[in-house]
């Protein structure tokens, strides 16, 4: 005989529109996510489904709890996930002053500005996306083959002379 099932799921569409979501679903993981619920829908434990989809079973009861307080909704990511910004809006406004006073920065310069200016230690991942988050275009240091020879620029714009 089994068990009554002390976490219900809500039914907040039918079957049929839920299974219509998972269909034209793009992001695999929302897909994942419905078929959760519908299995849940069909008599599942939290336990079956979740064995099914191979996840654990807080990840179930999380998922469940979303989706019986929100529904559909409660399932997609959460916008502003992540770690805030270590610069607040001022210094990001004060960050792109400066850097809009010359024409291009590479990466290590900013991130040593930032260093100097707002005694903040990013690496350079992070300061490449500050950069692409203020809209600002950077350079890239570009090593150069010590074998090559000084007039090289010159030797390429020759024409015929590059085979």
């Amino acid at each position: 005989m089994e068990r009554p099932q002390k976490y219900h799921i809500k039914k907040k569409i039918s079957l049929d529109k839920l299974d219509w979501h998972i269909k034209i679903e793009q992001n695999a993981k929302i897909q994942q996510k419905l078929y959760f619920v519908r299995f849940r829908y069909l008599g599942d434990s939290i336990e079956e489904a979740t064995s099914r989809l191979g996840i654990t079973k807080r990840i179930g009861y999380d998922w469940q709890n979303r989706w019986n307080e929100k529904g559909y909704e409660g399932l997609l990511p959460k916008s502003g996930s992540g770690r805030p910004s270590k610069l607040s809006d001022e210094d990001l406004f004060e960050l792109k002053t400066i850097l809009e006073s010359k024409g291009f920065w590479t990466a290590d310069e900013v991130k040593n500005l930032v260093k100097d200016k707002f005694d903040i230690d990013y690496c350079s991942n992070s300061i490449r996306n500050l950069l692409r988050k203020i809209c600002k275009k950077y350079n890239v240091h570009y090593c150069l083959d010590n074998r090559s020879p000084e007039n090289a620029e010159e030797i390429l714009k020759k024409p015929g002379k590059n085979k």
